[in-house]
This record gives structure tokens, sequence and C-alpha cells, in this order.
């Protein structure tokens, strides 16, 4: 509004500076003084164009398509049948829940809702295919389509992942390893579908799910070993002469100690890297378009973000069977500890 404005005022004071009144008998003042106001509309509309594209610049740098994505926030891109294709739903706020001097915020989040979806879907499939696989066996037939491929998959990840690994008696352990697998596969690909997000690649939720895991590992250590499970902690050579022993101890002690903490610390890491560099690389492409303004430019980068999202397909199952064997590694190794 002010640049056309300004435009309209110079183009008076142009169409002034010309007219006939002022070559035909107007004082000699009138045109030095209208060349003067043009002047200075011309220099306003000037200073206009320059604040208008100072601001335009900085409304460019404020513009973020990645870390919105990737970060958490109160607020939920839905579609809606608008110019822009979305709309944005505000999150309710809680009051927080003082516990002694410190507020614990409970209000829901992006990645909160996103946790919540991806155990409703894994509760959905699951029990659906466990029905239809009771359905089928009752009417003498094998399970197909869906069903098929969930007891396939539950059926590799128990037989060749969890019993190797976590060792004998390891049939208890199998209703959280799978519990795990399917959290994490289904939270991964819902970052995938168009307006959704990564709760895996949300550092606060891959620490839990390690923490969770630390928990059952050294439990399952306790329960296995008794008394004997404080030999996982405290290194003492049976086989050296006892100055060797204070030695071995005294170096060893607190390298294994540390090893407790750094295999869920490797957990929460591995998989948040994972999840969060791989939307990081597609995002980073597809403005590539928008840097450069070409639509010739922009076919290469959106041929390698297909390829990249095809790429993720592969990484969000991977990541969650890697997580799933390491857990059911840690857990046989600590249960066999004392041989």
């Amino acid at each position: 509004m002010t640049s056309s404005r300004n435009v309209a005022l110079l183009f008076v004071a142009s169409l002034i500076a010309t007219s006939p009144l002022v070559a035909q008998g107007a004082p000699a003042e009138r045109p030095i003084a209208t060349q003067a106001a043009a002047t200075g509309v011309a220099q306003q509309h000037q200073g206009g164009e320059r604040a208008t594209e100072r601001a335009a610049e900085g409304d460019a740098k404020k513009v973020d398509i990645i870390l919105p994505h990737i970060s958490d926030s109160d607020e939920l891109d839905l579609p809606w049948p608008n110019a822009s294709g979305f709309r944005v739903w505000h999150l309710p706020h809680w009051a927080p829940v003082m516990i002694g001097g410190y507020a614990l915020d409970l209000s829901p989040t992006k990645h909160v809702v996103m946790m919540i979806f991806a155990s409703f879907l894994a509760c959905i499939v699951l029990i659906g295919a466990a029905r239809a696989h009771a359905r089928h066996s009752e009417e003498g037939r094998a399970p197909r389509g869906l069903a098929g491929t969930v007891e396939a998959l539950v059926l590799y990840i128990r037989n060749e992942v969890i019993l190797p690994n976590v060792g004998p008696h390891g049939q208890r352990f199998v209703p959280y390893l799978l519990s795990v697998f399917f959290f994490i596969l289904f939270a991964n690909l819902l970052g995938l579908v168009p307006y959704g997000s990564t709760a895996t690649g949300n550092i606060s939720v891959t620490a839990m799910l390690a923490i969770i895991a630390f928990i059952v590992i050294e439990v399952a250590g306790m329960r296995a070993l008794g008394k004997s499970y404080i030999s996982t902690i405290v290194y003492w050579p049976h086989d050296m002469p006892l100055y060797g022993k204070i030695l071995m101890t005294s170096i060893m002690t607190p390298v294994e100690l540390l090893g407790k903490f750094t295999k869920p610390f490797a957990l929460c890491i591995r998989l948040f890297a994972n999840m969060t560099a791989g939307h990081v690389m597609v995002l980073a492409l597809i403005s590539i378009i928008f840097t450069f303004g070409s639509v010739l430019i922009g076919l290469a980068p959106v041929a390698m973000a297909v390829g990249i999202m095809v790429l993720e397909l592969f990484v969000a199952l991977l990541q969650a069977y890697v997580f799933t064997l390491l857990v059911a590694s840690f857990i046989g190794q600590i249960r066999t500890a004392e041989h």
C-alpha cells in the first residue's frame, strides 16, 4: 500500500510539473517547488522500495522448512481444503503439575500425539492380525494378506532375533521386544506420511526407550545371576595374585560401570541420529528448489529426494530391527555374564 501511494504521488507530481499552467503563466517558483516535491516523493518511493525489499529478505530468512519438521511443537498440521492445503491446529495447554518447586508440564505436543497414534496403529494391526490368524486356523486355512505378512514378521523377529540372542528361557522377553520393534517401526513410518512427524527423531523419546531397555537389561541380569550380579560391576580376577587383583579391579571396575551406561546411550543416539539425518537430507534437497527458483535445477533435487524417501522406508524398518537386536543381545550378555 505504501509503495502504491508513493507511485501515485509521484505520478501526480509529474503531471503538475508538466501541466500547461506552469508553462503559460505560473510564477517561476512553482516549477522549482514542484520539482522539489517530485524529487522528494521519488526519494521516498525509492526508500519505500528498499524497505520493502529488506522486509521481504527478512521474511525469507525467517522461513525454515527443516527445523519445524523435525522439532517438537504444540501445533499440528492437518490437511484442509484451502489455498495452503493444510490447517494449523493448536494442541491444548494444561496447567503444569507442581512437584515440590519444579513445574512439570504434561501438555500434549506433536510428538506425543504421534507416539499415541503409532501405539494405536500397532494395536490395530497386531490385534487384527491375531484375530485373522485365529479365524483362518479354525477354518483350516493358512493366513494371507496383511495377517500373513504380520505373522511372518513376528515369527522372524521371535525365532531369528530374540530367542537366539536372549538365550535360554527367553520366551518371557518376547512380548517386550516385539512391542519395542513395532512401536519404533510405526513411529518411524509416520514421519514419512504427509503432515506427519517422526517421534523417534526426538532425543527425549529415544532416551526414554533406552532407559526402559536399561532397566529391563539390568533387572534381567539380577534375576538370572542373583548375588553374582555384582561381578558385572566389580571386576575381580580369581587367578591372579592379590596385588594384581587390586590393580585390575581399580582399573576395570570403572570401565565395567561406564559400559553399563554407554550401551543405552548408544541405543539412544543411534536411533535419534539415523531418523533425523534422513529427514534433514530430504528437506535440504527440497530447499534447493526455492533457493535457485528454477524448474530445471529443481528436477535433480526432486529425483534425489524421492530416492532418499525410498531409502527411508528401508531405514525405518532397519532401525527398528537394529534396536530390537541390540537390546536382545545386551539381555543375553548380562544373563550369561558369569560364564
